[in-house]
């Protein structure tokens, strides 16, 4: 039968494609950006600096952000070597949407992507047409440089996977296509970009979840059982693939929450299921609803054990603004 044999972890922030000079113009959008406080309230950047720790000061100079940004490229690369030595046949990726392929006319819960390929294009989506130039040029790093480009995509197991969950009571959408024009989301872009092997990219089975926008967000209970569920789908398919998971997102952000990162590290490595089917959801919202990817890769790895990770507290401004730059293995 086919197994997951292996799952990982890994943040997807712009952060990770900002040069060193780039690094310190985050404070540029991020002073202009909409905020929660650590307990889920909207706050304002002025309202998160006048109560930041006033070492961030400090943390943020350039010679810092460098450091830290070194640290998290490190992890990048060996978080690329380990997709590579699973030699795998296909790769899930579990990961959210922003107004890329799921608008709202029609933003589903759960959905998966069953076409023979999947494009990446070089033309960045409109969401982010607003922000700055550099800003813009940084993303552009999520997609192909001169022409969009189509990598492989399992859809035998995605087709599969789209029967065995509704078979489960998952109410599973399905996509064959994306829109005319547009590429695959940055969730699946980035992993296709830094993570895979450009010459030799595993097939993915890309899986959406709606972790950012109301009214119908899934639950982590629910993002828990549906990796459960993925793991039991995965085992009823033909032959015997070597199947990987991998959570694309998180950890905290847009205001770093170490203590919450780090107890849903521990919580990975524990595989305590209650405690991360009981996240306080006033706590995902935003960029910190990733989580949920993370969540769902836990229930789909449950017969694994978390074997490395590496932890960034991607601080970029005073205020503690930035992103818990997150990666991890399991085998």
């Amino acid at each position: 039968m086919a197994r997951i044999v292996f799952a990982a972890g890994t943040s997807h922030t712009p952060m990770l494609l900002a040069s060193d000079e780039t690094l310190p113009r985050f404070l540029e959008t991020d002073r202009k950006m909409k905020h929660r406080d650590r307990e889920g309230r909207p706050v304002t950047y002025g309202d998160l600096l006048e109560t930041a720790d006033p070492k961030l000061a400090h943390m943020v100079a350039p010679e810092h952000l460098v450091a830290r940004q070194n640290v998290a490229r490190a992890a990048v690369g060996h978080l690329r070597e380990a997709v590579s030595a699973a030699a795998l046949d296909a790769l899930i990726v579990f990961g959210d949407d922003q107004n890329e392929s799921y608008l709202e006319d029609c933003r589903p819960t759960f959905a998966i992507y069953y076409g023979d390929t999947i494009r990446n294009s070089n033309v960045q989506h409109g969401t982010y047409s607003h922000l700055p130039d550099w800003y813009i040029k940084n993303r552009a790093a999520f997609f192909e440089a001169d022409a969009p480009r189509d990598y492989p995509v399992h859809a035998a197991l995605a087709s599969h996977l789209i029967e065995a969950l509704t078979a489960a009571d998952f109410d599973i959408a399905s996509s064959k296509s994306l829109r005319a024009g547009e590429g695959e989301g940055h969730a699946v872009a980035y992993v296709h970009r830094h993570v895979l092997d450009a010459q030799r990219p595993v097939p993915v089975v890309p899986v959406f979840l709606n972790t950012y926008f109301p009214p119908n967000q899934p639950s982590p209970r629910r993002c828990h059982l549906l990796g459960q569920a993925v793991r039991k789908a995965v085992e009823g398919f033909a032959g015997d693939a070597r199947v990987g998971v991998l959570a694309s997102g998180g950890l905290s952000h847009f205001l770093v929450d170490e203590d919450f990162d780090r107890a849903i590290l521990k919580a990975l490595a524990d595989k305590d299921a209650a405690f991360l089917r009981t996240l306080p959801r006033h706590k995902l919202h935003a960029g910190s609803s990733e989580i949920l990817n993370w969540v769902a890769v836990a229930g789909a790895a449950e017969g694994l054990d978390l074997g490395w990770f590496e932890y960034v507290p991607g601080y970029r401004t005073p205020a503690g603004t930035g992103t818990g730059m997150s990666f991890a293995t399991w085998g």
